[in-house]
């Protein structure tokens, strides 16, 4: 997987959101937990090989 889109980004953001109550004015935190999230998922792929690193 490449880098996580913007839309990827978004609907994870939203879903961490939800689930912390719905917190308002952390909408950086749930963005950055989001990337990071998604990142991180990426280096985890047992699927990822040298070539799509």
């Amino acid at each position: 997987m490449a880098e996580p889109t913007e839309q990827d980004i978004r609907e994870r953001a939203h879903r961490l959101w939800e689930q912390a109550g719905k917190p308002e004015g952390r909408e950086q935190e749930f963005w950055q937990a989001a990337e990071q999230e998604l990142r991180n998922e990426d280096k985890s792929n047992p699927m990822r090989t040298p070539d799509t690193l």
